[in-house]
């Protein structure tokens, strides 16, 4: 069986992102493309290197060219997806599933959405992590079967991503203090969009790194502690310093975690030894649990390199006997694992297609 999909927010990153990978997936047909912007040009003018589909014209945003698709994936700006969503639910025929690759459905607290966002709040959809651990389960296994029965899903933040990764499996086994999470972030310029801002230009970039939202104003903080929360933090415990920094390259995340162990993990003889064995119950060992994040071997550390263009995320643990804290590293592509492959893992589901079908399991190199 073959689907259709319509791109909305086509000329961006994160749409050009999803048709990248569409444009190969066995069982799905390209549809509209549209972005408001860009009414009438060609998608090659703004993606060159989807040859595929280089001589499609740009259609607006609008019901009328989104309806009548099996799947309409939203990659617009934060704050837009919702009216587009409600306007296709009001159009006449089947309302086709929806994937939003933006912020507008994520959070299930209307009370964190406008503190962090200040607009109207639209409403949780199916959160689009298949591995996502609920408290007492040591697979995703309930998150992956609400995944199969939606036809709303909202797919996470990059950097979200990369922290919740990192720290649920200590969160879940009860090894690390959700009280006293710290998380910095290298993070790649395509992550800030393709809007043109000052301190976003070449000559600002290129060999500096800039910190942005510090403080406690990342946008990403409510949703990494409502995961967190569902990995089995107890409510209003999780405490997270976030401090995210762009770096001079245009993909990849690359997230740093560190958290006091628990007195259980630190009065264990051996506690990097506990830790490891978390993380190995939950992801498995390299290739052999989560088809998509892989625990690296110790002593092998991630990097955003290995994993550039990917869908994969590398994860390793280890234990600061000093600090008597857990270090806990996460390499990700922003614009694969932390947006288009997570849309596409999860459509997949929602398919009821094998998980990994048409994403990218290979990283690029040099």
């Amino acid at each position: 069986m073959t689907w259709t999909a319509a791109v909305a927010g086509a000329t961006g990153y994160a749409g050009g992102e999803v048709l990248r990978l569409l444009a190969a997936h066995p069982d799905i047909e390209i549809g509209a493309v549209t972005a408001n912007s860009s009414v009438g040009t060609r998608l090659g003018q703004h993606h060159p290197h989807l040859i595929s589909l280089a001589d499609r014209v740009v259609a607006s945003t609008d019901a009328e060219h989104l309806s009548g698709h099996d799947v309409v994936v939203l990659a617009l700006p934060h704050g837009v997806s919702g009216a587009v969503a409600a306007a296709l639910e009001q159009a006449p025929g089947p309302t086709p599933i929806l994937v939003d690759c933006g912020a507008d459905h994520r959070l299930t607290s209307r009370a964190a959405w406008e503190q962090f966002y200040g607009t109207d709040y639209a409403g949780a959809w199916t959160y689009g992590m298949p591995e996502l651990l609920h408290a007492g389960e040591t697979a995703a296994a309930a998150q992956r079967g609400e995944l199969a029965a939606a036809r709303r899903i909202a797919v996470p933040g990059c950097n979200v991503t990369a922290v919740t990764l990192a720290a649920q499996p200590g969160i879940a086994a009860g090894l690390i203090d959700p009280g006293r999470l710290n998380a910095v972030l290298a993070v790649g310029y395509s992550g800030a969009g393709k809007a043109l801002k000052p301190h976003l230009t070449a000559s600002e970039a290129l060999g500096s790194a800039q910190p942005y939202a510090v403080g406690g104003t990342h946008r990403h903080i409510p949703e990494i502690i409502q995961n967190l929360q569902v990995a089995g933090a107890a409510p209003d415990a999780v405490r997270l310093s976030f401090t995210p920094v762009l770096v001079p390259m245009s993909r990849g995340i690359l997230a740093t975690v560190t958290a006091p162990v628990t007195a259980a993990a630190g009065a264990d003889a051996d506690p990097g030894a506990l830790l490891r064995e978390a993380w190995q119950r939950v992801y498995g060992a390299t290739g052999t649990g989560e088809p998509l994040i892989h625990l690296l071997p110790e002593g092998t550390w991630p990097v955003t390199g290995a994993v550039a263009g990917s869908g994969l995320a590398t994860v390793q643990v280890a234990y600061d006997a000093a600090a008597r804290a857990a270090v806990i590293i996460c390499a990700i592509d922003n614009l694969g694992k932390g947006t288009a492959s997570a849309a596409l893992q999860s459509l997949n589901l929602a398919l009821g297609l094998p998980e990994t079908t048409g994403i990218i399991t290979e990283g690029v190199a040099p």
